[in-house]
């Protein structure tokens, strides 16, 4: 708790300053992180060689392993920023793409199931969505220390975002389909044969999560994929995907709907590639020689 109470005076001080003075702050952090994690650098290095092989130069590698540490401290900067942000402070920096194609599913009454990656600021893109579009459920993964939970909370919560704890979380996502509300799910992470279906993903066949497909299958739900760009990490782009609709939810069509939602992933990640969370082990469970 005292760590918490000190974290709060952390918050307070930075959040007094102005916008340009956190930023630098939190990036300049990222810098000092980058250097110290060569373990980590390591990892996204061989994540990098394994997905794009010889098609990036290492100069590129070496941008996108420094970027993704300055990615992350915007999203951490933006999720303290947004415990105070108004809806009006999130469309004033969020332009919206095809936004026509959700607005027309939302005008008959249907659900949404959105999904998404750990991709460009994702913590404004969530908050934007839920802010300015329609209400969502997501799911979150409590902190060791409980006591952070109730910030990130208050941070999510404060943009009409439902939150739903991993353990459990189908029941909640089941319960706001049933009652045509949305949902948004991150499908970038890993998975295996028990609870996800294999798609190729940058030319190697690996696990994804199927829980959007079931999900859509089940409550008549369609797919959309949204994500967050930025080129100036001021003005960003929160761009909707065409809309997937499942039909069944026997094996081929959920291999199916599951298989576009990564060709979608891997087509943006390699548009952006620096915007990717290149950090974690995402080919471990199948490839987990590649991080010897």
């Amino acid at each position: 708790m005292l760590l918490f109470r000190l974290f709060m005076l952390i918050d307070a001080f930075l959040m007094a300053l102005p916008h340009s003075w956190r930023k630098g702050i939190f990036t300049a952090l990222a810098e000092l992180a980058h250097r110290l994690a060569p373990k980590r650098n390591k990892v996204i290095q061989q994540n990098l060689s394994f997905a794009f092989k010889n098609e990036l130069s290492v100069n590129v590698k070496k941008e996108i392993e420094r970027y993704c540490y300055r990615n992350l401290a915007l999203n951490l900067l933006q999720t303290m920023e947004n415990r105070h942000n108004t809806a009006e402070d999130i469309a004033k920096k969020v332009t919206f793409v095809n936004r026509e194609k959700v607005e027309e599913i939302l005008s008959h009454g249907r659900g949404i199931i959105f999904v998404s990656a750990h991709f460009g600021n994702w913590e404004l893109g969530g908050a934007a969505l839920s802010s300015l579009i329609t209400p969502i459920t997501s799911i979150y993964k409590g902190f060791k220390r409980p006591e952070f939970d109730s910030y990130l909370f208050e941070a999510r919560t404060a943009h009409r975002m439902i939150l739903a704890e991993k353990n459990g979380a189908l029941k909640h996502m089941a319960k706001a389909l049933k009652n045509n509300g949305s949902v948004l799910i991150m499908m970038d992470q890993g998975s295996n044969a028990k609870y996800g279906v294999s798609a190729d993903f940058f030319g190697h066949p690996t696990y994804h999560s199927s829980t959007a497909a079931h999900l859509a299958g089940k409550f008549n739900t369609p797919i959309v994929g949204v994500y967050i760009t930025t080129e100036d990490e001021e003005n960003y782009t929160l761009t909707f995907e065409d809309p997937i609709e499942v039909t069944g939810t026997d094996e081929e069509t959920i291999t199916e709907a599951t298989t576009k939602q990564v060709n979608t992933l891997e087509r943006v990640v390699r548009h952006y590639p620096t915007l990717w969370f290149w950090c974690h082990k995402r080919w471990k469970g199948e490839y987990k020689d590649i991080y010897q």
